[in-house]
Parts: C-alpha cells; sequence; structure tokens
C-alpha cells in the first residue's frame, strides 16, 4: 500500500490518502486531490519530488486545486546535497515511522493503513501541543 499525504511547512496533514502499491504517484495525487470533501482555499503552490513530473499532471492537480505545482529535483551529480523543502514531507513519513503499525505495512484493508496514519497523525499533534 501506498500512502499519499499533503501537509504544510510545519507537518501539520492536510490530506491523506492510501491506495494499493499499484497505482502510481501521479495518479494518487490525483485521487488525492479529488475528494470532494478536501477543500484548499489558500492553496497557491504544490511542492513535489521527481516522481510526480509531467506537464499533464500539473494541469489536472491546477484544475483540481488552482494550485501549480514546483518539482524538486535531484541534482544529476550522485553526490549528497540538501533540496530545499524536501525534507518537510520526509520529516513527516519519519514521524508516522514511529508508530509501530505503520514501520511495516501489515494491514489487509487500505481502510485500516488510512485510520492508522490519522492516528498517529493525532499522536503527533497531541505531543506537539
Amino acid at each position: 500500500m501506498k500512502i499519499h499525504i499533503c501537509v504544510d511547512v510545519l507537518g501539520n496533514p492536510y490530506a491523506l490518502h492510501a491506495t494499493t502499491a499499484d497505482v502510481t504517484d501521479r495518479n494518487g495525487a490525483v485521487e488525492m486531490f479529488s475528494q470532494p470533501n478536501l477543500h484548499l482555499p489558500n492553496l497557491i503552490k504544490i511542492l513535489v519530488d521527481g516522481g510526480y513530473t509531467g506537464e499533464e499532471f500539473a494541469a489536472k492537480i491546477k484544475i483540481l486545486t488552482g494550485a501549480e505545482v514546483e518539482v524538486s529535483k535531484r541534482s544529476e551529480l550522485h553526490k549528497f546535497a540538501v533540496i530545499p523543502k524536501r525534507w518537510i514531507v520526509e520529516r513527516t513519513f519519519g514521524w508516522l515511522d514511529k508508530c509501530r503499525r505503520l514501520w511495516k505495512n501489515c494491514e489487509r484493508l487500505i481502510v485500516n493503513t488510512l485510520n492508522m496514519v490519522k492516528l498517529a497523525f493525532l499522536s503527533v499533534l497531541l505531543r506537539r501541543y
């Protein structure tokens, strides 16, 4: 299973979506942003990694959210370099990995995985505030 998340700069979750492993990252993100109960009126820019490249994807996201898509790519050299703002989502996934039931996918149903991610985010937010 894949977990697709949309977070702000502080790591607070705005949108969560879980899919099977055969769904591509781009299609999972389009499904996440096309949820009927998702309202993000102040969204201006979405920062994504290299798995979300493509003008067709950017056009679909622009239609769904009204925000532009910015792809943060690694450098072509195979050296370690910090990529600005890419750590935000990686840090959030690190917080989720502290939850024992999420470090390895043990759930049989997608709904159970999504609910465990929500519980893990509740735990993170309660510890923070």
